[in-house]
């Protein structure tokens, strides 16, 4: 199965756009998780539990895992995510990239070791950095482009010749480096006009999407601003928001997931209504 029959099978069977991002501080662990011999693991399959109908994709976030030496729950949980919810997509937010050969290594890393469907790549170094994780049209890249965090002004947006640098990144992206069809862009929520500006620029591209809630990215605007015509083109993803819902609870977890899925699906439905 190709990454962009997979990004379709993710929306269909999940029947929505949510994504779940597995970041599990372990300062921040439920207490009843926070002693045990693996407890991101035990706290990632409470979450994958919880979520496992209605998460269109799961994004672990490497650094929580590799800080703590903590590698094998993350293997173990993105296996645990292929029992419990098998049509979902795991993105690894790794933000990886080097020069070529050592970009293969992360390639690997990603693809090989965790078995990830994709993985987040800084594509500041250029088409030979980026090249080796859009290789294989079954595996995925989601790139950098325009971010949620507030500093994404300090070069994101430098002009080059008359377009900000993110949209030269994505110009580039749809032009050169999406020739298997395995290439998303990071596109964050707190900037929905550049978010409506990448969507018109490149209405066949979809975007993850970080930074609603905590970060205080509107779902109502992002909607707006980034759905294709038939209502996808996006994984809205939410860490914080979910999984930490009422101190981690499992019912707390599935509540805040939900909420988010129908607040998604409503805007959708709206969208498709609109003349």
């Amino acid at each position: 199965m190709t990454f962009a029959e997979r990004v379709t099978r993710a929306q269909t069977t999940s029947g929505g756009l949510l994504c779940v991002g597995l970041d599990p501080d372990i300062a921040k662990l439920p207490a009843d998780v926070a002693t045990l011999a693996s407890p991101l693991l035990a706290f990632n399959r409470r979450i994958v539990d919880a979520t496992a109908d209605i998460a269109a994709a799961y994004k672990p976030q490497a650094a929580f895992y590799s800080a703590v030496g903590g590698e094998p729950e993350l293997e173990a949980s993105i296996r645990y995510i292929r029992e419990r919810a098998p049509h979902a997509l795991v993105i690894l937010d790794g933000k990886r990239n080097d020069i070529g050969n050592t970009a293969e290594a992360y390639a690997r890393e990603a693809f090989d070791r965790y078995a990830a469907d994709a993985v987040t790549v800084n594509p500041y170094m250029g088409t030979d950095s980026v090249m080796p994780f859009v290789a294989h049209a079954e595996r995925g890249a989601v790139l950098l482009c325009r971010t949620s965090n507030p500093g994404a002004r300090d070069f994101q947006d430098l002009l080059i010749d008359g377009l900000p640098l993110y949209r030269r990144v994505a110009e580039r992206a749809d032009r050169d480096w999406n020739r298997l069809g395995n290439l998303m862009l990071v596109v964050g929520a707190t900037g929905a006009a550049e978010m409506a500006g990448l969507r018109a620029a490149h209405p066949d591209l979809t975007f993850l999407v970080p930074g609603i809630g905590a970060q205080g990215g509107d779902l109502e605007n992002i909607l707006a601003a980034g759905l294709k015509a038939d209502g996808s083109g996006l994984f809205i993803n939410s860490a914080r928001g979910v999984i930490y819902a009422g101190g981690g609870t499992a019912g707390a977890i599935r509540a805040a997931a939900l909420s988010l899925y129908d607040g998604i699906n409503r805007g959708r439905a709206a969208r498709r209504a609109m003349p």
